[in-house]
């Protein structure tokens, strides 16, 4: 099967692609035939012929135990079936959104109460609700919620004399990761670094990880992010790379705009020659800052 498009051929059946997603997400990422033909109000036969399909497709494995017999998705199509599920435009259950709120609610306990905490969760679930941010969308708001509340904190408490960097760029999905990526693989646990954007994307671009990757550095899992106040309020320098008058000026901080052409659309030649320009210009302002 021609990876990708015959995948995409095949889950044009609404009923396959509902099949996949109900066996990922159930207990231990697997299900039977009755199970299944039960949640879709199906005939087994029906739902025999849908599940036979998948599996000559390699999208489930068939995984006899005794009389019954367990489909999964294989290890190594786990990625690639995700991706291929439909959009979510919000967590899904309460508890997911209270699970999160009580564990940043222990973690930064002693310095916010709990309706800070649950402010700053819900209110980024809205930010990446309007951003159309899908794919591992639980783990991304509790990132972003617990960096913006490290951020706060950090200005509240000024318990971290770490000098703080900001980047800021249109997108957060080419200039900015690039040089936050770099700076944080140079100075390491010495310099706090975070990313922004104005009017970010829904990833980060394939041709920046890949610029990163010719020089070892890793992106790890960043992704864009929206610009929010804190963030800015905590950072010491704020550095902007083509996102005009969109970051709120405070005094005591030092900004700093970059010139930079935007990778976006560019081929992997001239992304390179954008990733060298930013790598100078980081190893000048790291030498500033240590």
């Amino acid at each position: 099967m021609n990876a990708g498009i015959d995948e995409l051929r095949l889950l044009a059946d609404p009923t396959r692609l509902r099949i996949l997603q109900l066996v990922l997400s159930s207990e231990q990422s697997r299900s039977t035939v009755t199970a299944l033909a039960g949640a879709l109000g199906l005939t087994q036969p029906t739902l025999s012929h849908h599940v036979r399909v998948l599996h000559d497709a390699g999208l489930l494995a068939r995984l006899p135990e005794g009389r019954r017999v367990w489909y999964s998705v294989p290890r190594v199509h786990v990625d690639m079936v995700a991706s291929l599920l439909p959009a979510t435009d919000s967590i899904g259950a309460a508890d997911t959104l209270d699970r999160i709120i009580d564990d940043l609610g222990a973690r930064f306990s002693g310095t916010f109460g709990r309706d800070t905490v649950e402010r700053y969760v819900v209110e980024t679930d809205a930010l990446l609700t309007a951003q159309g941010v899908s794919r591992q969308r639980s783990s991304k708001v509790a990132g972003f919620a617990a960096d913006r509340l490290t951020a706060l904190a950090h200005e509240a408490l000024a318990d971290d004399d770490r000098p703080e960097v900001l980047f800021v760029c249109v997108q957060n999905a080419g200039r900015s990761q690039l040089a936050a990526a770099i700076l944080r693989h140079l100075a390491g646990d010495r310099i706090r670094v975070r990313t922004a954007g104005s009017a970010p994307a829904d990833a980060v671009r394939g041709v920046v990880v890949t610029a990163l990757d010719e020089i070892g550095v890793p992106l790890g899992g960043e992704f864009p992010k929206p610009l929010t106040d804190e963030v800015v309020r905590a950072a010491d320098v704020v550095v902007t790379m083509g996102c005009g008058d969109a970051c709120p000026v405070y005094p005591s901080k030092l900004y700093l705009d970059w010139p930079i052409d935007d990778p976006a659309g560019l081929p992997l030649p001239a992304v390179r020659v954008i990733r060298d320009d930013i790598d100078e210009r980081v190893r000048g302002l790291l030498a500033t800052l240590t």
